[in-house]
């Protein structure tokens, strides 16, 4: 469990931030929870696809890998894509509720926070330096994609747009990954959409997060790509 407390400019004047990807910050995993207003750029670089929730509803996920705790995006300390998804790129910080208000809360046991290391916080006299401006943005997505989650899934369920997917991948005669339990944009039903339903999913701004979900299957390419390149390597 996370250590959170609110965070503060006096308190915290000195935390700073150490930057970079790898597993010791938590970025080895073989998927990572997503949200809508990160599709655009999420559908460059990964494939989309939805996980039904524990309470019956969806929650999108990036494949990062095929192996359990393998992100093939991970290198030389960095990652390799063109977009961090949000829940990477939130670092140490979380956002907490006060009668319904967000807060901004820090992971004191996080291993990213530093005394002595990384990009400060705080600028000298108490603003918030680039590093926590930038987890902030990133929490901002989480924030939205929260508040976007049930109206979003609730219009592509009215739309009949949601399908169940497996995804399986051979890379040899005896290597082949299997990844069920899993749903997506049904391309035949979105293809056979009336002009009044792309006209509701257009209103609500849910028409091109459903072509982006839809599309980002292609990426499936880079990932056998990826996996391929490190099994070569070993």
């Amino acid at each position: 469990m996370p250590n959170a407390v609110l965070l503060d400019n006096v308190q915290h004047h000195d935390l700073r931030v150490i930057g970079g990807h790898g597993p010791a910050f938590g970025d080895a995993v073989n998927e990572i929870p997503v949200f809508a207003p990160e599709f655009a750029e999420l559908q460059r670089d990964y494939p989309l696809y939805f996980r039904q929730t524990e309470k019956g509803g969806f929650q999108t996920y990036a494949l990062l890998g095929l192996d359990k705790d393998e992100n093939l995006f991970l290198a030389d300390g960095q990652w390799q894509a063109r977009h961090v998804p949000a829940m990477s790129n939130r670092g140490p910080f979380l956002i907490g509720m006060n009668d319904d208000q967000p807060m901004l809360m820090v992971d004191l046991d996080h291993p990213r926070l530093s005394r002595s290391e990384g990009e400060p916080v705080f600028l000298p006299h108490g603003g918030n330096a680039p590093a926590l401006e930038r987890h902030m943005r990133a929490l901002r997505t989480i924030h939205q994609g929260v508040e976007l989650n049930a109206p979003m899934f609730a219009a592509f369920q009215a739309e009949g747009l949601i399908a169940p997917v497996e995804i399986a991948i051979r890379l040899d005669d005896t290597t082949e990954y299997k990844i069920p339990d899993l749903f997506s944009i049904s391309q035949e039903a979105l293809s056979q959409l009336s002009g009044e339903a792309l006209e509701r999913l257009n209103r609500a701004g849910f028409l091109a997060l459903a072509f982006q979900v839809a599309g980002s299957m292609g990426n499936m390419a880079r990932i056998i790509e990826l996996k391929n390149r490190k099994r070569a390597a070993l």
